[in-house]
């Protein structure tokens, strides 16, 4: 199975004049990696891992990371990134926390690995060229599984007495379920003396979560979220515990087992995730701007979100109306929203395409009037894209609109893996190394579910 739809076919948008700015993103995105960040992201500091994870995808997947950079830089950042490593497993979210030869039993609850910080660790070595011969692989499997609560769910950080502390949503079941498969493959039971996390704990956490639309939510009873949507749908592949032949598995997992599985009504998902697009592009267009009453925030049927088309092949070929002619009308930008009755914005088309890049089910969507939407709407004038139109660009939405691109196959971006969050080149690349087809063994890493999507 691909991990991209089939590309677009751009011919069909007559006079089409979207276009993603290849140049000012690279700058955008080069200004992000040399240069201090705007103040407005202190706060953010103890989420650095993670903004270099967006930085330095964003430039693998514009072609870019190797001009930008030097092979001794990219040893340098891998450097940073090893510096972050706990000792006890797992990586740091900032290295801020890292108290050195003063650790002790005492203080080394204030310095503890994260599990989100750790996925986008050992992505960002995978887009280095790292081959994670320095990951202490055996120390990090031990600390995942101690991530998981007796419910299933995981959690972010290890507490006083060992207590999982944080969340317990979709989030970091993703994350978890992410690491898990790089340092493991696919495979269940134990691995260097390691046993596998609770892989049906935690899909029954899925199942719980999962609304009466569709969707799935943060807990129980909750209302369903594009975000969490993803995150449980990719999880699920991770774990290959999606509805059988949506993910297309290795051929042991194709036939009819008792293994538990997660999205109990797929079809029901699709409606809801298809659902999900919208014309409601800003908060001006909740109003009927026209006071004709056909604004809603689903339809948003005022003129200026559609194109006019009247001119027609032939008269036997106009769409009529009591006789007479009509002008037929294209919708022109259509963005995503992340829960019913919600405007469009751009981290809800990352989530959305994502999950339905994973379910194989892209198509479902109108890609052309949300190229659109990114291109004419988000995308910046400096680069980078921002949440809602007229918005500044920031790291977060820059890098999921980019992905969104890259997911709608753009010219001039790589080909993106839904499931890994960065590009099917770097996903191949951790499908090379040695010691992780060495655990595979007879599981053959060219059938496993990233290469099954590249």
């Amino acid at each position: 199975m691909s991990a991209n739809p089939p590309a677009l076919a751009r011919s069909l948008v007559a006079g089409d004049e979207s276009t993603l700015n290849h140049a000012r993103h690279v700058n955008y995105w080069r200004r992000c990696l040399k240069t201090y960040l705007p103040s407005a992201y202190t706060s953010n500091d103890s989420n650095r891992m993670t903004f270099g994870f967006f930085i330095i995808s964003a430039l693998d997947l514009l072609g870019d990371l190797q001009k930008a950079t030097t092979a001794d830089e990219r040893e340098a950042y891998a450097q940073w990134i090893y510096h972050c490593q706990h000792p006890e497993g797992g990586f740091r979210a900032f290295p801020a926390t890292d108290f050195g030869e003063l650790r002790n039993e005492e203080n080394k609850i204030w310095d503890p690995a994260h599990v989100p910080a750790t996925f986008f660790a050992l992505l960002t070595l995978l887009l280095l060229g790292d081959s994670l011969e320095r990951v202490r692989k055996r120390g990090c499997l031990v600390w995942l599984t101690k991530m998981q609560r007796p419910d299933g769910s995981f959690g972010e950080t290890l507490g006083e007495n060992g207590r999982v502390e944080g969340g317990n949503d979709a989030r970091f079941g993703y994350c978890g379920t992410g690491i898990r498969y790089i340092l493991r493959g696919t495979v269940e039971g134990p691995v260097d003396g390691v046993p596998d996390i609770n892989v049906d704990k935690l899909v029954n956490c899925i199942r719980m979560s999962e609304t009466y639309d569709g969707g799935v939510s943060e807990a129980r009873f909750h209302e369903a979220h594009a975000g969490f949507t993803y995150c449980a749908i990719n999880a699920l592949s991770f774990l290959e515990r999606l509805p059988l032949g949506v993910a297309s598995p290795p051929a042991a997992s194709l036939r009819q087992d008792d293994r538990i599985r997660g999205l109990s009504n797929l079809n029901l998902t699709l409606h809801w995730l298809a659902s999900r697009q919208t014309a409601t592009l800003d908060d001006e267009d909740a109003f009927d701007t026209n006071e004709d009453e056909t604004d809603s925030s689903t339809t948003c049927h005022d003129t200026h979100s559609f194109v006019k088309f009247s001119s027609f092949p032939s008269k036997a070929g106009e769409i009529s109306y009591k006789g007479q002619p009509t002008s037929h009308f294209e919708i022109q930008w259509t963005g995503m929203n992340g829960r019913c009755n919600k405007i469009a914005d751009t981290c809800y088309a990352f989530w959305v395409c994502g999950s339905l890049c994973t379910l194989n089910q892209l198509n479902i969507i109108d890609r052309i009037a949300l190229r659109r939407y990114l291109l004419d709407k988000a995308q910046h004038l400096v680069g980078g894209f921002g949440k809602l139109p007229g918005d500044p660009p920031d790291l977060y939405h820059s890098y999921l609109g980019l992905a969104t691109m890259a997911m709608l196959n753009e010219q001039g971006l790589k080909s993106f893996h839904a499931a890994l969050c960065f590009s099917n080149e770097a996903a191949q690349h951790l499908e090379t190394l040695d010691w992780r087809r060495k655990i595979l063994g007879n599981r053959n890493a060219d059938h496993s579910v990233v290469a099954k999507r590249a």
